[in-house]
């Protein structure tokens, strides 16, 4: 089982970053971002939980990520970052405009 967590009663955290006047971080859109359990990491049955900063451009793309909290396992640290990477964020704004700007996402790999 694999979930995304928001605040303490959802699946997803889109966490904010350090939030400036008139500052929205990006928000993950959940619904259209797919995320496999590694094979090798199922075999082996890791779990654990990834805490990650994006980057996140003005059209939704990431422009560069980095793992603030392992798993312990870096097949799940990688397979996370890759993928989350890859789905397609809600744009974060500065002053009203879509602007590139950083969020944070937790994903726990759970069996």
């Amino acid at each position: 089982m694999m979930k995304f967590r928001i605040a303490a009663a959802s699946t997803l955290l889109a966490a904010t970053t350090l939030v400036h006047a008139a500052e929205t971080p990006a928000q993950l859109d959940q619904k259209n971002c797919k995320v496999e359990y590694p094979k090798a990491s199922l075999m082996n049955e890791e779990q654990g939980e990834v805490g990650m900063s994006f980057l996140v451009n003005p059209d939704g793309s990431v422009a560069d990520s980095k793992i603030e909290k392992s798993s312990g396992f870096k097949t799940l640290d990688k397979a996370t970052v890759k993928m989350i990477g890859a789905c397609k964020f809600k744009p974060g704004t500065k002053d009203g405009a879509p602007a590139q700007t950083w969020t944070k996402v937790e994903y726990v790999w759970k069996l």
